[in-house]
């Protein structure tokens, strides 16, 4: 496992610094030579860069055991039912999809603590991450986690439109802790996630979240009130 990864000391993700030092390093060469009009716009760009590949620290405070967070920043575009056991997880299940645009965080989080199960990752299209075609079609990273009271979940990394590169830094086998970030994935994508059907779900279609720090839910096995936490529909 490469810890330097998963524990980021930096502002921003590891994997964006090439793109920072070349776009800034020739905004800087630019502007020495004058050429103030090809300075300028790479400068923009570097910014931009900087924008996307920002990782904020972040923390989720509880103790509570089965509480499953969101592996992505983004905007919930499903919550589903799955019947049957043709699903990531091998039985019935609650399916939550989350859009990532540009814009958003893109370094990607671990929902919950326990043991990496299996790692299969599916090259594929590249149809924009927020269609329904996207999740069956584009290319994809399944994770297969088994937490720490015997529930299996998975969470699939989907390449976008833009994203063409997947990035996965645990391995079969790793022991994860909730809210570790695990990957990340370029420019505009979608992550899923798979609950055993008896889970508590606690986001709706259209709400906002942010990767460890918004629950999704909670597992069959977990403590803890109520609260606001929904059936899946």
């Amino acid at each position: 496992m490469d810890t330097s990864r998963i524990n980021n000391t930096w502002p921003v993700a590891k994997e964006g610094i090439p793109f920072i030092v070349v776009s800034s390093g020739f905004a800087i060469l630019f502007a020495c030579l004058g050429f103030a009009y090809v300075a300028i716009p790479l400068g923009v760009i570097a910014l931009f860069i900087i924008f996307f590949f920002r990782d904020p620290d972040r923390r989720y405070e509880t103790d509570e055991e089965g509480v499953v967070l969101t592996p992505a920043d983004g905007t919930v575009l499903e919550v589903r039912r799955l019947d049957g056991d043709d699903n990531p997880i091998g039985k019935s299940a609650v399916k939550v999809s989350i859009f990532m645009s540009i814009f958003n965080v893109h370094v990607n989080r671990v929902p919950i603590g326990g043991m990496i199960e299996r790692i299969a990752y599916h090259p594929g299209k590249f149809f924009s991450a927020n269609l329904d075609k996207a999740s069956t079609e584009n290319e994809n990273n399944v994770i297969t986690l088994t937490a720490k009271g015997g529930e299996r979940i998975a969470f699939v990394q989907i390449a976008g439109f833009i994203a063409r590169r997947i990035a996965c830094w645990i391995q079969k086998g790793d022991v994860v802790v909730r809210g570790q970030r695990f990957g990340l994935i370029r420019f505009g994508s979608r992550l899923e996630v798979y609950l055993p059907s008896e889970s508590r779900i606690a986001v709706r279609v259209r709400q906002k979240v942010k990767a460890g720090v918004t629950a999704i839910g909670r597992l069959p096995s977990g403590t803890g009130e109520e609260g606001d936490l929904i059936k899946a529909a």
